[in-house]
């Protein structure tokens, strides 16, 4: 195989330069040189007149023109590729993104360490050359592209201590000038220091995590049971209000479009904060990463100058504090609606009313920074309803417009669907009062 090589390598080889023939031609004798071999050949014998092959020395007359030989070409182009995987590996060389070994000429290969004494980068082959030369008396790192920045710019010395009093790192002649008297340790000391500080950090980032994951779950918990419970009012409201009169059907599906709107308007909110806790999530794990591979990396100055722009403890995003609803239930509008199916449809408009007020209760996030005055008024608020139905006309107009309809949410834990109707329906009372018990019920996550 390998004569075999050899063989073709000759056949491809020019010989006036003795190398793989460049864009080949052929002369009216039948060989084959580089077009510019022949031409730089054949340019010294214009004063004659009379051109001849290099090799059979057959002449010609007039100078013949010259034509690049296409099929040569492409066989030599396979040739050379062949022969460069075959001589090197293509892993083996430098990337974009890889250190280049500085001893190498022409192409570079990659660079497997670093010298802190020669300041220089050395592929495999040549730092076995190196090791030879210096056997176990330099300082060598895996492979860096920033070899300067380990370098004092004062006296061009290598960064072997640590200021403490100017937390930077500095050479062994700053001590002895611009930091002298100061407070410095050599950088494995420091790095063992820091390395104390980083893991307890760490070990912040991941509790954090895990308050972030937990706090994921029980919000995505939280957002399902809503839309079962909410799918679960709208199918219970659609049977009741389908067994009334033609009267009530636009109740019906104001109810509906209520319950929509809430279980849309919360579900967003849910969403957007979702979003949020899996961003910052993802960005301490980020985080957590780069710490666990500077706590690994086995050089010291680049942990010293990485760790120094990592605060002592992680921030976590200014999200606001929350509690998460895990039991609510739209079960107060099914039966506010049955409640609402035995009354005369000149009530029914403000119990439309009352409905809206026990859909929009229904809340995941509640926020602990909301008026703490503001919830003891609602939670002991005992306000009575007019008696009369004339009264209740008065204080709850029947609503034009949707945006009127709109505007007349109001509290259900102020508007009690039993203290309204305990002089007309008794059955009614006791499943209005149900229906306000379940509308508050709420388990209060940590915020």
């Amino acid at each position: 195989m390998a004569e075999s090589s050899t063989q073709r390598e000759n056949s491809f080889t020019c010989s006036v330069c003795l190398d793989l023939m460049k864009d080949p031609v052929a002369v009216p004798c039948g060989h084959t040189y580089c077009l510019g071999c022949i031409k730089g050949c054949w340019d010294q014998e214009d004063g004659k007149g009379i051109y001849s092959c290099p090799q059979c020395r057959q002449t010609f007359r007039p100078r013949p023109i010259l034509s690049r030989n296409i099929l040569i070409a492409e066989m030599v182009e396979e040739f050379r590729k062949t022969r460069i995987q075959t001589d090197v590996p293509a892993h083996c060389y430098a990337g974009p993104r890889d250190v280049e070994c500085d001893v190498c000429t022409g192409r570079k290969l990659k660079a497997v360490k670093s010298c802190l004494e020669c300041l220089v980068s050395y592929c495999e082959t040549h730092f076995k050359v190196h090791n030879e030369l210096f056997p176990g008396q330099h300082s060598v790192i895996d492979a860096t592209c920033q070899l300067q920045e380990r370098i004092c710019s004062h006296h061009k010395k290598v960064f072997e201590i640590f200021c403490r009093t100017d937390q930077s790192c500095i050479c062994y002649l700053c001590t002895m000038y611009e930091h002298k008297g100061h407070d410095t340790v050599t950088a494995a000391a420091e790095r063992t220091h820091k390395q104390r500080q980083l893991g307890q950090t760490q070990r912040r980032f991941q509790q954090i995590i895990q308050e972030r994951e937990k706090e994921l779950q029980d919000l995505r918990k939280a957002v399902e049971t809503l839309k079962s419970s909410a799918q679960t009012a709208v199918e219970d409201s659609e049977r009741i209000f389908t067994e009334m009169i033609c009267s009530i059907e636009r109740r019906c599906s104001e109810v509906k479009e209520l319950i929509r709107d809430q279980e849309k308007a919360e579900v967003s909110r849910a969403e957007d904060l979702l979003k949020l806790l899996e961003q910052e999530i993802a960005e301490l794990k980020r985080r957590d990463a780069e710490l666990e591979q500077l706590s690994h990396t086995e050089d010291h100055i680049h942990f010293l100058k990485n760790v120094l722009s990592i605060r002592d403890s992680p921030r976590s995003k200014d999200l606001p504090s929350m509690t998460f609803n895990q039991s609510f239930s739209f079960e107060a509008v099914k039966e506010s609606v049955s409640g609402v199916k035995v009354q005369l449809d000149d009530i029914f408009r403000q119990e439309v009313v009352r409905i809206s007020a026990a859909v929009t209760n229904i809340q995941i996030i509640q926020s602990l920074e909301s008026d703490p005055e503001l919830l003891v008024r609602r939670t002991n608020s005992k306000e009575m309803l007019p008696p009369n139905m004339s009264e209740v006309q008065a204080v709850f107009p029947e609503p034009a417009t949707r945006e009127e309809f709109s505007q007349c949410k109001l509290d259900i834990k102020t508007c009690k669907l039993s203290e309204t109707h305990t002089h007309t329906h008794t059955h009614t009372h006791t499943h209005t009062q149900r229906a306000h018990t379940h509308a508050h019920t709420g388990i209060h996550s940590r915020a």
